[in-house]
């Protein structure tokens, strides 16, 4: 998945810094809109799904997988990107494991990517050190060794 990412031009290294979840959400979609692989459409059902049922993307402490329903119509492609945020992004005050710096955006045209796609990245998540090893990462430099001591 890490040369995923890499070979496809999928990582954004977030120097703005978000207000809020929703701004956040925004600026993680950003690659896979900039791509034509999600429409604005997309992007606005991940922040109604996330307001209508809470933080359920951040889906271990400091990683969020903003998606919605593989049936969207702002899906064109299949994709994951992934972005890093500058500073931890606040999803739910009282509870700080549902804050995230990672996201990883995906976007599939099916149920099978979209299974496919959840089961590559959690495959990856679950890796000794990864999670570690990208919150520390801040450049494409950085990445790059992140990439090869990982192999994955």
């Amino acid at each position: 998945m890490l040369k995923y990412f890499y070979a496809n031009d999928l990582i954004r290294f977030c120097e703005e810094t978000p207000d809020n979840w929703e701004e956040a959400i925004i600026l993680s979609c950003q690659t896979l809109l900039e791509k034509g692989i999600i429409t604005q459409q997309y992007i606005e059902e991940i922040v109604e799904c996330v307001q209508k049922y809470g933080p359920y993307i951040v889906i271990v402490p400091g990683v969020a997988m903003p998606h919605s329903s593989e049936e969207s119509a702002g899906v064109l492609g299949t994709a994951i990107s992934f972005t890093k945020m500058s500073q931890d992004v606040v999803f739910e005050a009282e509870n700080s494991e549902k804050n995230a710096r990672l996201f990883f955006t995906l976007a599939a045209k099916n149920s099978e990517e979209h299974v496919e796609n959840i089961s590559k990245l959690s495959e990856m998540l679950m890796t000794d050190g990864v999670i570690d090893a990208l919150m520390a990462v801040e450049t494409i430099e950085e990445y790059k060794k992140v990439m090869a001591t990982f192999d994955i």
